[in-house]
């Protein structure tokens, strides 16, 4: 019976540890990934903004619903394993930049994700994620921090855009900033 009461004090001491943590860790971040995409822009830019095409190519995507557009675009409901997740147009440039937000309200996290396409050599892009987020949930945020990393999804966005277009680019993080 010692025992029990030895783990089960370990254990609340780690959960507080974390949501000290994650309680002295900022709210907002802003991280960016780059890579080299095997396409010339127009072609990036033309599987960035088909959400209704996703699931063709993002492993991570198993199905997406188109919704109303906003008044700067499209919007949808993408489905994965960790469940549904409402994004929509904010901004757009094409061929260059869009920039899409997290339209759920009910989430711990939320923010956008900016996409800069750039011409790299004859055929190739330069593609950009930019994401300028904030997690509300301090134990979320230290996971978000130091378990997952705030790249990790754009990384694999990155990879899976890069072998839909028959290629394998090594995503570069570009920059990282907690604030």
């Amino acid at each position: 019976m010692k025992w029990v009461a030895i783990i089960g004090v370990a254990i609340a001491a780690l959960v507080a540890v974390v949501v000290i943590i994650g309680l002295v860790l900022p709210r907002d971040h802003v991280a960016s990934v780059t890579a080299k995409i095997a396409a010339p822009p127009a072609a990036v830019w033309a599987a960035i903004v088909q959400p209704e095409a996703f699931p063709t190519w993002r492993g991570d995507v198993s199905r997406v619903e188109m919704l109303t557009s906003t008044a700067n675009g499209p919007s949808w409901r993408e489905h994965t394993r960790n469940g549904a997740l409402t994004m929509g147009v904010e901004q757009s440039d094409p061929p260059r930049r869009v920039v899409t937000r997290i339209l759920d309200q009910n989430l711990p996290y939320g923010g956008t994700w900016e996409y800069d396409i750039a011409p790299d050599g004859a055929s190739d892009s330069r593609v950009t994620i930019t994401e300028r987020g904030w997690v509300s949930n301090p134990i979320f945020r230290f996971v978000s921090r130091s378990i997952m990393g705030h790249t990790s999804s754009m990384e694999t966005y990155l990879r899976s855009l890069g072998k839909h277009f028959g290629g394998e680019p090594t995503p570069i993080v570009a920059a990282t900033d907690g604030a």
